[in-house]
């Protein structure tokens, strides 16, 4: 049970990084990505910290389901920028995201909600599970601050020449064209 709640971060960690490290750097970001992708990492860390921050209660589900559910949908506001400067590599990467992204919220609600209280022993192999991963919540405030630091400081400053949203490259990966008999 423990991989299964695991699991969404361990794949968002490495398709963010598959994204950032080689299609962002190949291409470089324009300043409304510059700008935006922050932005992004900070409707997670609003996710984020108000599970670490909160003790569960049915109204504290309420509003991090509200705050999910923004940050799932926020994330998805440049796709039709996207579509113009990316290829179509970059482009299921970037699905593979707006999959993974509700996946670990869910996963984050999951052991928010069932990692049992201070000096309540865990039963049952959920509570257990969730008992053991609840510092895993903390962890993930930390690596998306360090990333939102990352991505603040990189673009905006390290690399922040201006890039011009161009037609979509095509050098990603082809698709063999169907011969015509």
């Amino acid at each position: 049970m423990k991989w299964l709640l695991l699991l969404p971060f361990i794949l968002q960690a490495f398709v963010v990084a598959i994204d950032e490290f080689y299609f962002h750097w190949k291409r470089g970001l324009p300043l409304w990505e510059r700008v935006g992708h922050p932005l992004d990492v900070c409707t997670l860390l609003a996710c984020f910290g108000w599970v670490v921050t909160r003790p569960y209660s049915e109204s504290a589900l309420v509003v991090y389901a509200g705050l999910a559910v923004f940050s799932c949908l926020f994330v998805t506001k440049d796709e039709w920028l996207h579509a113009r400067l990316c290829g179509p590599g970059e482009q299921w990467i970037h699905s593979l995201l707006f999959l993974l992204q509700p996946a670990a919220l869910i996963s984050a609600g999951v052991i928010w909600a069932m990692a049992p209280e201070a000096g309540v022993a865990p039963h049952g192999v959920l509570q257990q599970s969730a008992a053991e991963l609840y510092p895993m919540l903390y962890i993930q405030v930390a690596l998306q601050s360090g990333f939102l630091a990352y991505q603040i400081l990189y673009w905006g400053f390290l690399r922040k020449h201006h890039v011009k949203a161009a037609p979509a490259p095509q050098q990603d990966f082809k698709i063999p064209s169907a011969q015509v008999a």
